[in-house]
């Protein structure tokens, strides 16, 4: 018989980092979830991706067990990496602090392409491109047609 959902968690854990102190800790046990059994999970399966910023989706059930799902990495961060950039710009329509190239914005669109909302390779990459464009990186050249 399937359980009852109770509900859903959304949290930006640093891959093979999540411990029980704040934000994880409080934001599970508010919900009776088992924090150290969530951390010793979701340690042991992103090992291989240390350090980065890593989205996941806790499905908490009535019984107070739960499942997740680790997402990549945010197109933001996976930016910043790319163009080896603090942070992005505070006025990004004046002020541009990096440039990346079509190839750089196709890799990540073929990483994130699972957790886009998106169907085609073009479209996925526009949609990074527009987030580089609304933090203050410049695409540099055209467009490539045919990819």
């Amino acid at each position: 018989m399937a359980k009852e959902v109770a509900g859903f968690i959304k949290l930006q854990v640093k891959g093979g980092a999540a411990n029980p102190s704040p934000p994880v800790g409080p934001i599970l046990g508010s919900k009776g979830i088992n924090i150290m059994e969530f951390c010793k999970q979701f340690n042991a399966r992103t090992q291989d991706k240390a350090g980065k910023v890593l989205p996941v989706v806790i499905t908490y059930y009535s019984d107070k067990s739960f499942d997740f799902i680790v997402k990549t990495p945010p197109v933001a961060i996976q930016l910043l990496e790319m163009s080896k950039q603090k942070s992005g710009s505070a006025e990004p329509n004046r002020k541009k602090v990096a440039e990346i190239t079509w190839d750089q914005v196709k890799t990540i669109a073929e990483e994130k392409m699972a957790d886009l909302n998106c169907f085609t390779l073009d479209s996925a990459m526009r949609m990074v491109a527009g987030t580089a464009r609304s933090m203050g990186i410049t695409v540099k050249g055209a467009f490539p047609e045919n990819n």
